[in-house]
């Protein structure tokens, strides 16, 4: 009988204890591996390890994810539903009010908390609620790519609301030191775009006394995410070619992000070119692994297939697929780094009295407007009632990190992990060799990152089998390179 965890913040908070427990560490799911390289994580309700199932949001706790699991979406038509309000009554204060108590039953324990402000719409409105019933909190805002900067944006909410602000710039090297340090308790495993930056937060915050982090994750399910016109050029482009997996490093295409992305595009199916950031091609991650595997990784996704297929409407379409990654992914990332850091983590947004009062009783027009699709439309006029216009409540913040500055600054180490994992992944070494100097472009260096962040942890866990198969009084491998953490 396999082990199976319920891990999802719709869910409440997860139990990772049966992984700790157990008198062996369970083998790594080869294939899981390849839905990392592939997708950024790994497809539920498998998990990293063999035997290790998860409950995401989309499955039901009660059945059984090794049997017959069954994926469906529990937010159908979110922002078109009810079209009309049952009653009169201030949707604004309704929400604030419910917002404040999704705050209190989900920060109730924690001490110190820290909320993750990115300066955009979910952190903000947080921000508000907090401020009236946890004015304690301290917010963090990271600044991790030449993208933006949340940082101007985040302080005056900050110091508007009389919350104490701080602000960390990302240093990859820095933060991949921390994950380093941190990767052997990590109880499970995504490859997230953000998870660099989660860890690089979460060591800060636990240095300077926090013992939780707040999370604005969660709202999009339930308010809907209307597709855009490049969302939907970009589905259209998905066409699930097979292309020659060096095509990207052709003289002049290799430069180019945008080119490099266009054809990674079209090595896509629609419902994974949803999925965040540029990864390896199915035939890139074979040549990785010296054999055919990714058509197992990609066989993964006919368990969501008919629910995404009765999708009423493009958004709809787009609310599902991204509900895949958001539970196995944006959500892992923060979890399993509070578990490997002993934080606790808070998402107010998944409370299920806020979330089912605007999913069931809120009318669609508070949600998406349907003239502009404009998004939140509730959310917005709750930090309409404390602030003017935000730079980033019209163009969406984020948790970046910067993916060039980590190949840069950590190539020989990340190299070093791939020499060690050649019986895993005899493609490694030889696709760092050849790429090394295409990592500048974006593109290639976001592929860096996944084996940047697989290749350790595959050794941390065969350090640990070592460890655990070593007699006692016996001397124990030391792991590759210490790390200690930098403030």
């Amino acid at each position: 009988m396999g082990t199976q965890i319920t891990m999802s913040p719709y869910y409440g908070t997860p139990d990772f204890t049966p992984l700790e427990a157990a008198s062996a560490s369970p083998p790594v799911d080869l294939v899981s591996v390849a839905d990392l390289l592939r997708n950024a994580f790994v497809y539920p309700p498998f998990s990293i390890l063999q035997g290790v199932r998860l409950v995401t949001f989309g499955f039901c706790p009660y059945d059984d994810m090794h049997t017959a699991p069954e994926f469906r979406f529990k937010f159908r038509n979110a922002g078109e539903v009810p079209e009309e309000p049952s009653s009169h009554q201030d949707w604004v204060l309704g929400y604030h009010r419910r917002l404040c108590d999704a705050v209190n039953r989900s920060c109730g324990n924690m001490h110190a908390p820290w909320l993750l402000q990115s300066g955009g719409k979910d952190s903000t409105t947080l921000a508000i609620a907090l401020a009236e019933v946890r004015p304690d909190t301290t917010c963090i805002t990271y600044l991790g790519g030449r993208e933006e900067d949340e940082v101007e944006s985040a302080t005056r909410v900050a110091r508007t609301l009389g919350l104490r602000h701080e602000s960390l710039v990302c240093d990859p090297g820095r933060a991949y030191d921390r994950y380093l340090a941190v990767v052997d308790r990590m109880p499970l495993l995504t490859a997230d775009f953000a998870l660099l930056s989660c860890v690089d937060l979460g060591t800060e915050i636990a240095a300077r006394g926090g013992d939780g982090i707040i999370d604005g994750l969660g709202a999009d399910s339930y308010f809907g995410t209307p597709m855009s016109r490049r969302q939907h050029m970009l589905a259209r482009l998905a066409r699930d070619f097979s292309l020659s997996p060096r095509i990207a490093e052709l003289p002049l295409v290799d430069r180019s992000f945008r080119l490099c992305y266009l054809l990674s595009t079209l090595q896509m199916n629609p419902i994974e070119r949803a999925f965040p950031g540029s990864r390896f091609s199915n035939d890139e991650v074979d040549e990785l692994f010296g054999r055919q595997i990714a058509g197992q990784s990609r066989q993964r996704l006919d368990l969501f297939l008919a629910e995404i297929g009765s999708a009423t409407s493009p958004a709809e379409w787009r609310d599902m697929s991204t509900s895949i990654a958001g539970s196995a992914g944006a959500f892992a990332k923060g979890l399993y780094t509070a578990s490997a850091l002993s934080l606790q983590a808070a998402y107010p947004f998944c409370d299920l009295a806020l979330r089912e009062w605007i999913h069931r009783e809120v009318p669609g027009y508070e949600k998406v407007d349907p003239k502009t699709k404009m998004n939140k439309l509730l959310i917005r006029q709750h930090i309409a009632t404390r602030f003017g216009d935000l730079p980033y409540v019209q163009s969406k913040g984020s948790f970046r990190f910067d993916v060039r500055g980590l190949a840069q600054q950590r190539f020989d180490e990340v190299f070093e992990f791939a020499r060690q994992a050649a019986d895993i992944l005899p493609g490694a070494a030889p696709w760092l060799e050849r790429n090394r100097k295409r990592l500048d472009n974006k593109y290639h260096a976001s592929k860096f990152y996944l084996l940047a962040i697989v290749l350790p942890w595959l050794e941390s866990r065969r350090r640990t089998d070592r460890q655990v198969a070593a007699p006692p009084g016996a001397d124990r491998p030391a792991p590759a390179r210490a790390h200690a953490a930098q403030h």
